[in-house]
């Protein structure tokens, strides 16, 4: 186990050096940042000027290895926009992001779990029906749409809950239960799916023909080793709501990473979006190597070579 973890942290160094690699293209491939950050009044010889300034008359490959070597100083270059450092105000909006994206996931998997163990017990039922519709109307639903028909019913009709903004648990609930309802119709599908296959295998059979109480059937042995494709997709997903809250964050004006990215993206803001994405790019490894972590255990037979 101790040896796979290293392992895995080795790999970060060439996962990371490739995210860099395709963002510094990319970010430069979109536009010309120099005409985006001088008015159309300037001359030629300010736009030198500012390109000598920021190092862009110098050829691609001489700028990779100094934005490379300043980044692994975490060094990203200042914003424009905000004529600050770029990664401190990346991680100044990560607590935002963590806080939404972890209340989403926590209501998603108190609303998943009953729903998609329910269903895989009563298969075939009118719960089983209710569940499986109520599951498919979940995913369909776009966030956006479903962020503002709460804000219409709870915030403007009844105003018992604040619009936007972020401050105590009232700020909380519409924008976490507008992330949640997704991701909990797709846990609870995938819930059901596994919970099935797990409760026709033989030692559920044999646990029950000695007698135990099918409540301890169900929770000590089919639902702990159902959780393993559960816990893969509340990896990928939680990885998911740290950078792609925006349309929510949008919604609900919630100060997270989100939100900053979109609009350092809409301003050609170079050093915010290059932050940005290697933060959420080692956010993304240390989850996948957590989640490895996980199955281990939930199931002891599982090996790591």
């Amino acid at each position: 186990m101790g040896k796979y973890i290293v392992k895995s942290l080795l790999q970060v160094i060439p996962v990371l050096l490739i995210v860099s690699l395709i963002v510094f293209i990319l970010v430069r491939v979109t536009g010309d940042p120099v005409a985006l950050m001088l008015p159309e009044t300037a001359t030629e010889e300010d736009r030198a000027v500012l390109a000598q300034a920021l190092g862009l008359d110098q050829p691609l490959y001489t700028q990779y290895v100094k934005f490379l070597g300043s980044a692994l100083k975490g060094d990203f270059g200042s914003s424009f926009r905000y004529g600050e450092p770029a990664l401190p105000l990346v991680l100044e909006r990560l607590p935002a992001s963590f806080e939404l994206a972890a209340a989403a996931m926590l209501f998603a998997v108190l609303m998943a779990v009953p729903l998609g163990v329910a269903s895989a017990v009563k298969r075939n039922t009118f719960l089983d029906l209710v569940i499986s519709g109520l599951s498919v109307i979940g995913k369909a639903m776009p966030n956006f749409w479903m962020g503002i028909m709460l804000i219409l019913l709870f915030s403007v009709m009844l105003g018992v809950l604040p619009v936007s903004g972020r401050g105590g648990f009232a700020h909380l609930v519409l924008p976490a239960f507008t992330l949640g309802v997704g991701l909990a119709a797709q846990m609870t599908r995938l819930i059901r799916s596994s919970m099935l296959d797990i409760l026709n295998q033989d030692y559920i059979r044999t646990a029950r023909g000695k007698g135990i109480v099918e409540l301890l059937v169900i929770g000590k042995h089919a639902f702990r080793n159902g959780l393993i494709p559960v816990v893969t997709i509340m990896g990928l997903q939680f990885t998911s709501l740290i950078g792609g809250t925006l349309i929510t964050e949008t919604v609900f004006a919630w100060p997270g990473l989100g939100q900053l990215l979109v609009v350092a993206v809409n301003t050609h803001d170079m050093a915010i979006v290059q932050a940005s994405v290697f933060v959420i790019a080692v956010i993304v490894v240390v989850t996948n190597i957590l989640t490895d972590a996980a199955y281990r255990l939930l199931d002891p037979r599982i090996k790591y070579n």
